[in-house]
């Protein structure tokens, strides 16, 4: 079992799985950008690194390259961490 969280709270340098996007919570601009990122459902992502304020953007890798998301864009992308094996 995998836990789900979202991309604005996926801890630092812990790769990732996209499980879903709630599409209903961008703009039709912001969801154009992701697509044309390449974010989907099934695509592994990692952040990378975080504002030091809370309400800056989110730096993130997807496959390779780097993007910033803005933490409300982040918030909407549920993610999937694979327990570390024992």
């Amino acid at each position: 079992m995998f836990p789900t969280l979202n991309l604005e709270t996926l801890p630092r340098h812990h790769a990732a799985t996209v499980d879903a996007i709630d599409w209903t919570r961008l703009s039709a601009p912001e969801a154009r950008r992701l697509r044309e990122l390449g974010f989907d459902e099934g695509v592994g992502v990692e952040v990378l690194h975080r504002a030091r304020l809370g309400g800056g953007p989110i730096a993130c890798r997807i496959g390779r390259m780097t993007v910033a998301l803005r933490r409300a864009v982040a918030s909407a992308i549920q993610v999937s961490v694979p327990m570390p094996a024992e």
